[in-house]
């Protein structure tokens, strides 16, 4: 199988087209290709899947660990990318279908940067979704490790909680975060982030992604902290995300509406020997 790999502020994904798929993506398959030292290696696996008529384009989204993710920013960018480099579409905008909902991508700079509308955040317990009566998921704690983690919980397609108490460090995302991803109170797991605020347009976060754990960057983690941020009052709206990866630029409309722009950078083409999944098929 051949995958073009591409990376966004350090987020790297393998990109392949379904029909060029010799053995189907089984979770088992797709965690040996991700795997780092027994596969290709990456954060996920983007499937672009054919399909008619072609006004859009349809993203399938797999993490390493085999799971499927409803919307990825990051992998929504790549995804645009490499749509451009495949010449499938112009600098003209086009449109996307994920399981997370339709965006629409603009590619500019030579598709080195690629502008997303991610869609309507939600604080919405019942569409994130987070276990309990409906209500906004604001200012909420949980006991984790015996420390007490406050957080806001929201959706931008995929689910998120974003921590709003304790500092925005590697260190607290790889301590806290394996255990709020998978916390019962997130029936379908969850994505987390640390925020911090540094002034009225700047946030910084550190993640750790659901399905992927550790992350440099995340887009839609930026999309959900940045949002998280405004509807608490502490930025305005255009807040600019940043990540031990880089940085990644987010406006917020007044009904939540966010619109995502940041960088892609193509690595290269890899082709998959069949011996290194012989095991599994």
């Amino acid at each position: 199988m051949k995958f073009h790999r591409y990376h966004a502020l350090g987020n790297d994904y393998l990109v392949v087209r379904a029909s060029d798929c010799e053995v189907p993506l089984t979770p088992t398959i797709s965690r040996r290709i991700c795997h780092r030292n027994f596969g290709i290696g990456s954060d996920g696996i983007l499937v672009h899947e054919d399909r008619e008529p072609r006004a859009t384009f349809r993203l399938r989204i797999i993490n390493p660990d085999g799971s499927e993710a409803e919307k990825s920013g990051n992998g929504l960018r790549i995804f645009a990318r490499y749509l451009w480099d495949s010449k499938l579409v112009t600098d003209a905008p086009f449109h996307v279908d994920t399981v997370g909902g339709q965006v629409t991508c603009f590619v500019s700079q030579k598709g080195r940067l690629v502008t997303v509308d991610m869609g309507q955040v939600s604080f919405d317990s019942t569409v994130i979704p987070v276990r309990g009566e409906r209500r906004e998921v604001i200012n909420e704690e949980l006991t984790v490790n015996g420390t007490t983690v406050r957080f806001c919980a929201a959706t931008v397609g995929n689910p998120h909680c974003v921590v709003t108490n304790l500092p925005s460090t590697e260190e607290n995302a790889r301590a806290f975060g394996p255990f709020l991803e998978t916390n019962p109170l997130f029936p379908n797991r969850t994505n987390v982030q640390f925020l911090q605020v540094i002034d009225r347009s700047t946030i910084s976060i550190e993640i750790w992604e659901r399905g992927a754990g550790y992350t440099l960057a995340s887009g839609s983690s930026s999309s959900a902290a940045a949002a998280v941020a405004h509807r608490l009052g502490l930025v305005d709206s255009e807040v600019t995300v940043k990540m031990p990866g880089g940085t990644i630029r987010i406006e917020i409309a007044p009904d939540f509406t966010i619109r995502m722009e940041g960088a892609v950078t193509r690595v290269g083409t890899l082709e998959l020997d069949r011996e290194a999944i012989e095991d599994l098929v």
